[in-house]
């Protein structure tokens, strides 16, 4: 299994029915939730290590997240969302334009609408993961973009602003508008990306090879501490 390989319809359909299976608790994510929270982190602020984002997946309770039968089968689901996560990244990176969010359809009143909230919630877990850093967006010319992500995706949002997702017809237009947002998130984001791991700082000075050894023997680093062990070749 190669994490640069998209899923095919049948790896689709084996993580859909594993996310919906008992053995995953009723508030973990679905496919459509799991591809939101995933493009939350794809295309934020910061990364975030999988040891951290892949818990929330399983639902907000540790104690329920799924048993797996062994070791492999732990291997086999996490590797699969991976690839749903890494596929996220490809497509926005090569293709913005392209990106489509997982969105489930349904008939209202003899017409298809979009139902965006179970992705949009998706995606707001994946920016509280992060709030801090995302907040320099909310006070951006983006801010107006990235509100029906809020409006559609948010645990609770203002009592004046029920009117806005009170209809289905409302809630699947806030969902069209999310999806052509994501290319300006996406390009919002892209000269701030940090990534989680810090990196290695030298708390004293390095020392040069031709240098005077800090040990104060007054012989230079190499023929001193820096020597390579008696018995070791030396190269170049």
């Amino acid at each position: 299994m190669q994490l640069d390989d998209p899923l095919s319809d049948k790896e689709f359909n084996e993580l859909d029915q594993f996310l919906l299976s008992d053995r995953c608790a009723e508030d973990g994510m679905t496919m459509d939730s799991l591809h939101g929270y995933l493009t939350a982190l794809v295309i934020g602020p910061e990364m975030v290590l999988m040891q951290e984002w892949l818990p929330n997946v399983w639902g907000p309770e540790l104690k329920k997240a799924p048993k797996f039968k062994s070791e492999k089968e732990l291997e086999r689901i996490t590797g699969l969302i991976a690839r749903v996560m890494n596929e996220i990244a490809v497509t926005l990176e090569v293709a913005p334009k392209e990106f489509e969010p997982l969105y489930c359809e349904y008939e209202h009143e003899g017409r298809s609408v979009i139902d965006g909230e179970a992705w949009a919630w998706g995606f707001w877990e994946g920016i509280q993961l992060r709030a801090e850093a995302w907040e320099p967006i909310w006070a951006s010319n983006l801010a107006d973009v990235v509100r029906p992500i809020y409006l559609l995706g948010a645990e609770e949002i203002e009592e004046e602003e029920m009117a806005l997702v009170d209809d289905p017809i409302k809630r699947h237009k806030l969902a069209v508008e999310i999806e052509a947002a994501i290319p300006e998130i996406y390009r919002f984001w892209l000269p701030h990306h940090k990534s989680a791991v810090a990196p290695i700082k030298r708390e004293a000075p390095k020392v040069g090879r031709n240098d005077l050894c800090s040990c104060g023997s007054g012989k230079k680093f190499k023929k001193c501490c820096g020597a390579e062990p008696a018995g070791e070749n030396q190269s170049g």
